[in-house]
């Protein structure tokens, strides 16, 4: 059996390559400071962090994108940015990967969403935010569901990455909303995929598979998950509240589990990490992976077992990293054996 899962894992990540998948939702700017710590600053109990680089990755619905495209998907972003040299970096990095950008729209009465890492060794010291939270104006909101619907056709899957910055709004929303109602979403059709945010728990309607994480299922649903049984109580409720035909959570050590709804039966994946370093992301991981999966006619346990690993990859590294299509491809071949 196990055997027979390892070819079908691989055989599914060689359909990937080239399936087109639309990215939507919040575009963050991740910038890395590494350095090293000897010292206490004379000026207050702080550490002296001596830089020794600096790099910028996409975060966000930009690190979707990157796992997408790591798994070689042909992917078409649609986002907000500002009006400055943080997103034109943005923009830069979309292009070194190959993803197609003409969907993202510059805001200029905000600035490009930032979120800045200092970290000495691999320890982060602290992280400094630079954000406007909410919707912007009304124009942008309308043209980025404008974009979006123009998009919709020519994609096998749409994912939905909300971050709760402002451009999951509720003109997006009603987009997607009126889609799957004409069926043109849908996993009969083409998945939507749905990384929840706070903002919006009473906005969300109508959706393929929604990937709340632990902390987030238990505030939309209620319910305190200290089990496997529990989440799936609260994925049958959030099922319901949201009209979701699938809903995967995410667990942290816990691992996943994958629950249709309207059946009494789920799945729950043990975690694939042998170590963890660093959890940022991971959910990005999960996203990308279980919707490309479901984009070429995988199975829910398929892409839940393919997304789990490829999960327990990236949390082994420091900061936002996307996966290594070799070395999930290795993982694979060595999954389940003892």
């Amino acid at each position: 059996m196990k055997n027979i899962q390892r070819e079908e894992l691989l055989a599914t990540l060689d359909r990937i390559v080239g399936v087109p998948i639309v990215v939507t939702g919040d575009l963050i700017l991740d910038r890395y400071i590494w350095g090293k710590v000897d010292r206490i600053s004379p000026e207050a109990p702080v550490p002296v962090v001596e830089v020794r680089r600096t790099d910028d990755r996409l975060g966000g619905a930009g690190n979707v994108v990157r796992n997408l495209r790591a798994i070689g998907a042909a992917v078409e972003v649609s986002g907000i940015i500002g009006d400055d040299e943080d997103g034109q970096s943005l923009l830069s990095l979309l292009s070194e990967i190959g993803a197609s950008h003409s969907g993202v729209i510059v805001d200029s009465t905000r600035p490009t969403v930032l979120k800045t890492r200092v970290i000495a060794q691999t320890q982060q010291i602290v992280r400094i935010d630079r954000e406007e939270r909410g919707e912007g104006p009304s124009s942008v909101s309308k043209g980025l569901a404008a974009v979006l619907e123009k998009s919709i056709e020519a994609h096998k899957a749409v994912i939905v990455s909300d971050y709760g910055k402002g451009a999951v709004s509720q003109a997006v929303l009603d987009c997607l909303h009126n889609a799957t109602g004409q069926g043109r979403l849908g996993l009969s059709s083409r998945p939507l995929f749905v990384d929840p945010h706070p903002r919006n728990y009473e906005r969300y309607r109508c959706m393929s598979v929604a990937k709340p994480n632990r902390k987030e299922a238990e505030l939309a649903s209620g319910v305190s998950i200290a089990s496997t049984r529990d989440a799936f109580a609260a994925a049958d409720i959030l099922s319901k509240r949201w009209k979701a035909e699938m809903m995967v959570i995410t667990l942290g050590e816990d691992g996943m589990i994958v629950k249709m709804a309207e059946t009494t039966e789920g799945i729950h994946l043990k975690t694939a990490a042998k170590e963890v370093f660093d959890v940022s992301g991971a959910g990005d991981t999960v996203t990308a992976l279980f919707c490309a999966a479901l984009a070429v006619g995988a199975p829910a346990t398929i892409a839940g077992i393919l997304s789990n690993i490829a999960a327990g990859i990236v949390v082994s590294e420091v900061g936002t990293v996307a996966i290594d299509a070799g070395r999930l491809r290795s993982e694979i071949s060595r999954w389940g054996v003892d």
